[in-house]
């Protein structure tokens, strides 16, 4: 799909990598993966992207997907279509159930699962997770922002909005949410403890998330990166409120929640460590509990400033930064043939190619960003394509061969990796 488009750009960047390297030929398989293998166009003009082996549309994978395509929208009606119509089926399904984390194509019953939760035709899962509602509202600006397009901004995406406001300030209490999650004969990762209604948790001004961009349960409720993307996009969702929409109470609204947010994650979320200084904890719960961790996952610690939330030299930053990437984070792991961060979600002493890119996409540092490059690319196993976790001594040992996030992040850090280099 838009090979037209897509190829042109494939031969310009192999160029840059050299013609015939392993680089180029990684680019030339991971860049059009989504748009060749986990696309389809649905009747209504909207686009359904899957996560690859599974057959459902994540709203955080799906709009990670496709990110790297936009710097192509502006000269390209058919990538701005493309990204649009993604947009337009994520309001659809945020407005079915803002809860919901994964969604089927049509409405057929189909699940991972048959959980105690609310779960209807189009839900794939129901594990609410706050990335999953910031994803689609940084998707949509970001289209905007790179091209003025505002097909996708219509009245659904206005409703959404809305939707995505009420829950998220109703979740500042938890205790008066309807919502609940349990599944039986799983891991404990795999379902909420107290009635599917998570640990307890005290009022800080932050919103609560059942789960981790993982999939993973949270341990504490107030999962720290994902607070920092929720302060984000609330700013994206109030420019867009008051310049498309001219909805400006709304758009108040939406700047008061994200302060809100912000001085929760600064009162609550920030620890000093006598090793590294002020840190920011992974999750935290108001009651006075940290879990001091990373997880490969996006939003990440790792991700703060890819995300927006602070810029890269923020000494907080910096102190997390050097924390995560150690052994004081428990998935922190080194091998012989790749060291970096993995994730409680998949086995030990698997690094993800994901964390290695996000590694690389927030370094300036040449040498690092080399070294991570150099990294990505042999680790591989010969297949051509990115991974979900490798085992750090032998990256033959791998989950997910076809994981379109993974492919899409490995080709937009290919971008980063060509400027700090001076390459491009």
């Amino acid at each position: 799909m838009f090979e037209t488009i897509l190829d042109p750009e494939i031969r310009r960047v192999g160029k840059l990598l050299g013609e015939d390297s392993k680089a180029a030929k990684l680019f030339a398989n991971c860049y059009p993966n989504t748009a060749a293998t986990t696309t389809r166009r649905e009747e209504d003009g909207t686009y359904f992207v899957f996560t690859g082996d599974i057959p459902a549309l994540w709203l955080r994978d799906s709009s990670a997907q496709v990110r790297h395509y936009l710097p192509l929208a502006k000269d390209h009606e058919e990538i701005r279509l493309y990204i649009s119509g993604l947009s337009r089926r994520q309001a659809k399904y945020i407005l079915i159930d803002p809860y919901a984390n994964a969604f089927n194509e049509e409405a057929n019953g189909k699940c991972w699962s048959h959980d105690r939760t609310k779960q209807g035709p189009w839900v794939w899962e129901h594990k609410y997770e706050v990335d999953s509602l910031c994803y689609p509202i940084q998707l949509a600006y970001l289209l905007w922002k790179s091209c003025g397009e505002t097909s996708h901004l219509d009245e659904n995406f206005h409703k959404a909005l809305k939707t995505i406001f009420d829950v998220w300030t109703l979740e500042t209490h938890h205790e008066n949410s309807a919502y609940y999650f349990e599944r039986t004969n799983c891991p404990e990762s795999d379902t909420l403890p107290n009635g599917g209604k998570g640990n307890p948790v005290a009022y800080t001004g932050m919103t609560w998330s059942g789960f981790r961009p993982s999939d993973d349960a949270c341990r504490y409720g107030y999962l720290i990166p994902s607070e920092m993307f929720a302060v984000v996009v609330l700013g994206y969702a109030s420019e867009i409120l008051t310049q498309v929409y001219q909805d400006r109470d709304l758009a108040l609204q939406m700047s008061r929640l994200a302060a809100q947010i912000r001085q929760g994650i600064e009162t609550f979320g920030k620890v000093h460590d006598p090793e590294f200084g002020d840190v920011y904890c992974y999750e935290c719960d108001g009651l006075g509990h940290y879990h001091f961790m990373e997880d490969a996952n996006v939003p990440s610690l790792l991700s703060i400033p890819y995300l927006g939330y602070t810029t890269a030299d923020d000494p907080v930053y910096q102190n997390t930064r050097r924390m995560i990437l150690s052994k004081r984070n428990p998935y922190y792991y080194e091998g012989s043939a790749i060291s970096g961060i993995g994730s409680p979600h998949t086995p030990p002493e698997y690094v993800w190619h994901i964390a290695l890119s996000m590694q690389g996409l927030t370094s300036q540092d040449p040498e690092e960003v080399t070294r991570l490059f150099d990294m990505l690319i042999s680790s591989d196993a010969d297949t051509g394509f990115m991974h979900e976790g490798v085992y750090r001594n032998d990256p033959s040992q791998f989950t997910r061969p076809w994981f379109a996030w993974s492919n899409s992040l490995f080709s937009e850090f290919v971008y980063h990796y060509l400027e700090v280099t001076k390459k491009a």
